[in-house]
Order: structure tokens, then C-alpha cells, then sequence
């Protein structure tokens, strides 16, 4: 199959394992690049057994020859990216200008961003979001309001920088004094702080979008990493409870500044069950043992936050429309888990129910905390597939569910996990997998 541009999307609520596969197909493309999101998303990827935590930076950054590209979609923290970049540096990445390409119209997250995140989520109690005080909302709430948004090619132009942030933070200032009674940024300083970042990046930042849309033109491989899954899609997902961003194959567009027809082969990532950070509906969660079980054998903690995941059994309603919504040609299916004692079965979500009603198709305008769920009971397998690496060595328990979930969701499965390593990988029905 000739493969031009890949994207590689997450169809749940996020932690889907996408880091893993960005990792697996890097090496095959020239550019990776981060269209969504910002430092609430966290990618881990193990390499022989060493483990990276990326958040800002591409997971292609761990491939030699690649491109790595932070689009004018994401919300860049730059006291993040430095530290990641120093972090990288540390353990031996090459992380520079000919590697790393920062949008110098990407939006900046700035340090009242995180406060006011912080403090509106404490404001709000129990009715609360559940973000990751990033300060990721606030800062697309600015890029919207265009009158406080700070972008990062800004941080080049000191004297005009200064000169606007200390109206900006004048505004932020009031704003969080009468709100919260928050003491009081320094103007000056934090301009300091945010002018030396844009002296030590600035031979990485630059106009990401030309540099895109001429790799397209040319003919050279482009990977689109996607952050959080489609299920938080400002849009499309269980709205309020959402990120801020379009994350789904839709926001690629906007997001890296290439045309719609350049997003490509669209792999969507999900997990072999389902998982969720914080608030939100949640039709298949398990809030009991076997939650317990599911959370225990998957090490379901979050990359960035570090909270325990809520757990479940996989939703082939909201899968499916989460595939359709982001044109997947292909599934890939990451933690497939061995089984456990008090697990004798895995459930596959293929229905709702609401009001006597039987829903089969996902509808994100229904109230989802009160739908009900029909189930199919699939036989759990025992033995451990950790060292499985074609799909006739998993159980046939496993491949009976696998091949369940092809037909629910009617795309094939490309990419099955059996585990975190790289080579942990099963290339299945991937259309990818003979790309050099």
C-alpha cells in the first residue's frame, strides 16, 4: 500500500498507549508533529527497557534522521519544554534545531494560566472539571479573548513583549485578586523569565506551518501525533468534561497548518479495555474489583498527573464513533492483558439503553451518566502473551476477541501491544507494516 502521511489519534479518553505506537512508526516518516493539546498529555515510550515521559515533545525526538515539529495548534509551556529538553539532552537525545521546530504561532502557556486553572477547579467543588491545572483552558481561553494571548514567537521581541504583558498581567492581576484574593504577579519578572526562554529556543522557533505544507509538497512522510483522545474533543467528546482543543483527526488542519487532504492514514488508538482521568460520564466503568483488576494489571496512573485511572470494560458504541468521526483506517489495540483469577470474562460494551430505548449508535448529546449497557461475555485467557509477537501465538480466547472487536467496530485491528517494550508489538492487518 503507498502511505503517504500517517496520524495516529487516541478514540478514548485518553492514555491510550499512542506514544508507543508514534515511537513504532517514526522511524518510517520524516517529520512528528504535535498538533493539540499541551503539557496535560503525557506519551511514555520504553526503549530497551528505559523509559521516557514525554509531554511537549514529539516521541519522534527518540528517533534518529526525524523531524520533530510542535505545531501552532498546541498550548507550549515553555518552563516544560526546557526542562524536557534538558531532560532529553541529559540521557543522551540530540535535541536541537535541526530536530526540534517550535510554532512561533503556537499559544503560551504562562504562569497565571496555571493559577487560575488551579484556582477555578477549587472554586467549582464537586461540580469540578478534572483538568490537569496545566493551565492549558486558560490559555486557549486567551487565544480566543486574542487581547491577552501571549504566542511564542512573541518571547523574540523583547521590548514589545515587555511592554504588553505588563498590560496583560495588570488585567489577570485584577481579575484573580477579586476572584480569589490571589497575590499579585510582577509584570517584569515573569517577562525576565519568559524573554531568556525565547532567547535559549530561538533557533527552534520558526513558521512550523510552511515548513509542513513544503514537506507535503515535496513528497516527504509527516506523522501527526495526537494528544488526549477523541472522547475529550472540545467538540466531539462528553462536553464540559473535555479538554480544550480539537484532538481528533478533525483538528490536524487547523492545528498544524496543512490542508485537510494531508492528514493521511489515520491509525486510532485504543486500549483493550477503557480507562478515564477525572470527571465525566463514563457508561462502562467498573467501580469494583474487578475496576480494581483491570487498574492493577495495566498500571493505570497517569503519565502526567500521576492519579489512578477510573477502569472499565471496552465500549465498542463510543469506539466506533470516535473511528468514524476521525476517518481510522485502522485500529490499534494496545495493553492486551494477560487475565486473572477473579477475571473469567472480558466484556465488550455493543449497546445502550436509555428510557426503555436501546441506542446503538453514539449520540453525545444524551446523558450518558444515566445509560445503561448491553454487554457480550468473551472468555478471558490465562496463559501470559508478553512474548507473543504474531497473532497466532496469542490464545485463541485472544484472538477471538480481537477479532470480535474488528467486526464491531469495521475496521481491521493493524497494531496489537502485548506490553510496554518496543518490540512487544504485534503487526497484524497494519497497512503500515512493510514501509521502509
Amino acid at each position: 500500500m503507498d502511505v503517504k502521511n500517517v496520524t495516529v489519534v487516541g478514540l478514548q479518553w485518553g492514555d491510550e498507549g499512542k506514544g508507543k505506537v508514534v515511537d513504532a512508526l517514526g522511524r518510517t516518516c520524516r517529520y512528528v508533529a504535535r498538533y493539540c493539546g499541551g503539557a496535560n498529555a503525557g506519551h511514555s515510550v520504553d526503549v530497551q527497557g528505559e523509559k521516557f515521559a514525554l509531554h511537549l515533545i514529539p516521541c519522534g525526538i527518540l528517533h534518529e534522521n526525524v523531524v520533530n515539529v510542535v505545531g501552532n495548534g498546541v498550548a507550549f509551556d515553555p518552563a516544560v519544554a526546557w526542562e524536557e529538553i534538558e531532560g532529553l539532552r541529559q540521557r543522551g537525545v540530540k535535541v536541537d534545531s535541526t530536530n526540534l521546530k517550535l510554532s512561533a504561532c503556537a499559544h503560551v502557556v504562562m504562569p497565571y494560566h496555571k493559577l487560575q486553572d488551579s484556582l477555578n477547579e477549587q472554586m467549582l467543588g464537586g461540580a469540578k472539571i478534572g483538568t490537569t491545572n496545566r493551565g492549558i483552558g486558560p490559555c486557549y481561553a486567551d487565544k480566543a479573548c486574542r487581547s491577552t494571548a501571549v504566542r511564542l514567537g512573541d518571547l523574540l521581541r523583547p521590548d514589545e513583549f515587555r511592554t504588553r504583558l505588563r498590560g496583560i498581567v495588570e488585567t489577570k492581576n485584577r481579575m484573580l485578586s477579586a476572584m480569589h484574593d490571589a497575590t499579585p504577579f510582577d509584570a517584569d519578572k515573569m517577562a525576565d523569565e519568559y524573554i531568556e526562554f525565547g532567547k535559549r529556543m530561538s533557533s527552534m522557533i520558526c513558521d512550523t506551518g510552511s515548513l509542513l505544507r513544503k514537506a507535503c509538497a515535496n513528497g516527504e512522510r509527516i506523522l501527526f501525533e495526537g494528544g488526549q483522545g477523541a472522547m475529550l474533543d472540545v467538540d466531539h467528546g462528553t462536553y464540559p468534561f473535555v479538554t480544550s482543543s480539537s484532538v481528533t483527526a478533525c483538528g490536524i488542519p487547523s492545528g498544524a497548518g496543512v490542508p485537510p487532504k494531508a492528514v493521511g492514514h489515520v491509525i486510532g488508538v485504543a486500549k483493550s479495555y477503557a480507562s478515564r482521568v477525572g470527571q465525566g460520564p463514563f457508561p462502562t466503568e467498573q467501580d469494583n474489583e474487578f475496576g480494581d483488576a483491570i487498574r492493577r494489571r495495566g498500571k493505570e496512573f497517569g503519565t502526567t498527573t500521576g492519579r489512578p485511572r477510573r477502569c472499565g470494560w471496552f465500549d465498542a458504541v463510543a469506539l466506533r464513533y470516535a473511528a468514524d468521526l476521525c476517518g481510522a483506517d485502522e485500529i490499534a489495540l494496545t495493553v492486551l492483558m494477560d487475565g486473572e483469577e477473579q477475571i473469567d470474562a472480558f466484556r465488550i460494551c455493543t449497546a445502550y439503553e436509555f428510557e426503555g430505548r436501546r441506542i446503538d449508535e453514539y449520540d453525545p448529546s444524551l446523558p450518558l451518566d444515566k445509560v445503561s449497557c448491553v454487554y457480550e461475555d468473551w472468555p478471558a485467557w490465562k496463559a501470559p502473551i508478553g512474548t507473543a509477537r504474531k497473532f497466532d501465538d496469542l490464545p485463541p480466547e485472544a484472538q477471538a476477541y480481537i477479532t470480535r472487536i474488528e467486526q464491531l467496530l469495521g475496521r481491521p485491528i493493524g497494531v496489537i501491544s502485548v506490553g510496554p517494550p518496543r518490540e512487544a508489538t504485534i503487526m497484524h492487518h497494519c497497512a503500515l507494516k512493510d514501509l521502509k
